[in-house]
């Protein structure tokens, strides 16, 4: 990430007074919590791949102290605030505040790796359920699905009448596995699976995804 240019750190080490470092301090904290999705953004676009806790390597932080002091800059009554400003005589103030936002940016990465690890083991453990002698319901992923003459059946309520009497439970699984990796080899989440309630139509079952808003018709 570019480094700001002199007259941005000279404005930003301005920042002297201690009523302006907790304004400044909260609206950078808070700034930086409601940019959550552009800085995650910016961690996937940068392939996952940064060196934490180092400022060097940050996405959003310097960024966000930039957009908060213009803010402040800008505000109503600025003109008589700005006259409580100092020269700086410490640049601890800054720093102490900019390394607070480098934690706070690595906490929601890591809740973010968290949540990604999470759904892969959640998709891992419905892949080897599907693998073993019995398919599981991908809808309630509790009961077994039973496949008569084409007419897919689960206990707990799924039914999705019969669009081949050909089906069966080894075709079923292999068109729900395609799908599934079909889906993973561009989208980390773990997608859903649901039942359309056909009146004219026969209901179909299908897999969707609300991280990468893609969706799919399985039968």
């Amino acid at each position: 990430m570019a480094e700001p240019s002199g007259s941005q750190r000279l404005s930003l080490y301005k920042l002297g007074s201690p009523p302006w470092k907790e304004a400044f301090r909260q609206g950078c904290l808070e700034r930086m919590r409601k940019s959550r999705e552009r800085l995650l953004n910016k961690y996937r676009q940068a392939g996952g791949n940064m060196m934490p806790g180092r400022a060097q390597n940050t996405l959003l932080v310097q960024e966000v102290m930039e957009e908060e002091w213009n803010a402040l800059q800008s505000m109503e009554g600025c003109p008589e605030a700005l006259a409580q400003l100092e020269e700086p005589t410490d640049l601890a103030v800054l720093e102490e505040i900019q390394q607070e936002l480098i934690e706070q940016e690595q906490s929601i990465i890591c809740e973010y790796e968290k949540s990604l690890q999470f759904d892969e083991k959640c998709l891992s453990i419905i892949l080897s359920e599907w693998e073993a002698n019995s398919l599981i319901c991908p809808v309630c992923t509790k009961y077994n699905l039973r496949i008569t003459s084409g007419v897919v059946i689960c206990q707990c309520g799924l039914y999705i009448p019969s669009h081949s009497p050909e089906l069966t439970e080894q075709k079923l699984r292999a068109w729900l596995e395609a799908s599934v990796n079909e889906h993973s080899a561009h989208c980390p989440h773990t997608p859903v699976f649901s039942v359309t309630e056909g009146t004219e139509e026969k209901s179909s079952l299908l897999m969707s995804c609300l991280a990468c808003d893609t969706w799919a018709v399985i039968i």
